[in-house]
């Protein structure tokens, strides 16, 4: 670690990959979340299975576990892991009285592994490409859709424990 405390900084200042060789393997998990604010309408054709190109949740929940499996690929610095669990999960947010005309997709995440480095990485590709892979999907209905607050939501074992957000 450098004097900015960026673990990925070598001393001389040059990026670099954290040596995790002298740390045990430990039992680590990482829930993560993005939003994807959509038109009503595009809602109803993504819960009607009105899309054109399908089944908009069940391509994009196959898309989300498939680049948590490959985040060691997209990721320069960051470790290839052999993950234990992935997990994609979509709820509808309640818009009514804040924006009528708009619905909000939320996706939750959650990656496991027995690793000597985390996952968090892995839970927010998961999130990020599941957001992507919906605005795809129905971007012929609505090319005004957004994706929002992709944040790690928790994040356990380790040397650090656990961590959560707002807590």
């Amino acid at each position: 670690m450098n004097d900015s405390g960026l673990s990925h900084i070598s001393p001389d200042g040059e990026a670099r990959m954290v040596d995790v060789g002298g740390k045990p393997v430990t039992s680590r998990s990482a829930r993560a979340r993005a939003r994807v604010r959509m038109q009503r309408a595009t809602h109803d054709a993504v819960t009607c299975g009105e899309s054109a190109k399908g089944d908009v949740l069940a391509v994009a929940r196959v898309a989300g576990i498939q680049a948590a499996k490959r985040t060691g690929e997209l990721i320069p610095l960051c470790h290839p892991l052999g993950l234990d669990h992935i997990d994609v999960v979509f709820r509808w947010i309640d818009t009514v009285g804040v924006r009528a005309d708009d619905s909000v997709l939320e996706i939750t995440t959650e990656a496991r592994v027995q690793a000597r480095t985390g996952v968090e990485m892995e839970a927010l590709t998961a999130a990020a490409v599941t957001a992507l892979t919906v605005y795809d999907m129905c971007k012929a209905i609505d090319r005004g859709m957004s994706i929002e607050a992709i944040e790690l939501v928790e994040k356990q074992g380790g040397k650090s424990g656990k961590w959560m957000r707002g807590a």
